[in-house]
């Protein structure tokens, strides 16, 4: 695998893909964006990073100053603009609730996210998925953006209930399992598309693992 990595060193999907270049994505940088588990720049730790190199795939701890007035949801994403692939890999979507402030360890999880957050599906499932590069490549940079929006991407503004998958809204008759809404199947590069304009604010904090 270390091979492998050598291999790809030089082949990254880089920024110019990223959310925070996409045109429609563009917005005055009024908001701040930190953790209290890394500083921007600085490496993540194991315990955010994937099960699959020992982590355990808890998002971390993250905070923000006060979104812009007439901000209806805040848009969070997470990248790896360092993968090699085409394009940047998602590790995270998810709308929240302005009032929030802030997102405690863990709380982008799919199954049991924070109060105020819908987690929507990633590169790979759903839910946050943490930094488990190929071994060798170098290092990674994760790049979390978050966006202020005036209008809800979905269309209603989010009411502070977390989103779990199993909502009785829409509850067939015959007691079958509801479907999930359309933006809740949709695969993160199509559902950032569908993003409306203007951005009243945006931030981005990176964190960097290697292997």
């Amino acid at each position: 695998m270390t091979l492998l990595g050598r291999l790809l060193r030089n082949r990254r999907a880089g920024e110019a893909h990223s959310a925070w270049h996409q045109p429609h994505l563009r917005g005055p940088e009024l908001l701040t964006l930190t953790s209290q588990d890394f500083e921007d720049g600085a490496a993540m730790a194991l315990r955010n990073c994937a099960k699959h190199i020992g982590g355990t795939d808890l998002s971390p701890h993250l905070a923000w100053t006060p979104p812009p007035p007439g901000t209806a949801q805040l848009l969070l994403v997470v990248e790896d603009i360092d993968i090699p692939l085409a394009k940047p890999a998602v590790h995270c979507l998810a709308l929240i609730d302005p009032a929030a402030g802030q997102l405690e360890p863990g709380a982008l999880s799919a199954r049991h996210p924070g109060p105020g957050v819908r987690v929507l599906r990633s590169t790979v499932g759903r839910g946050y998925h943490g930094p488990g590069p190929i071994k060798g490549h170098g290092p990674h940079h994760y790049v979390f953006q978050l966006f202020a929006l005036q209008t809800p991407l979905d269309g209603t503004p989010l009411d502070g209930t977390p989103f779990d998958g199993n909502s009785s809204e829409g509850t067939p008759s015959d007691g079958a399992a509801p479907a999930a809404p359309p933006m809740d199947r949709a695969r993160p590069r199509t559902l950032l598309a569908t993003v409306p304009p203007p951005i009243l604010g945006r931030a981005r904090l990176t964190g960097v693992f290697e292997r």
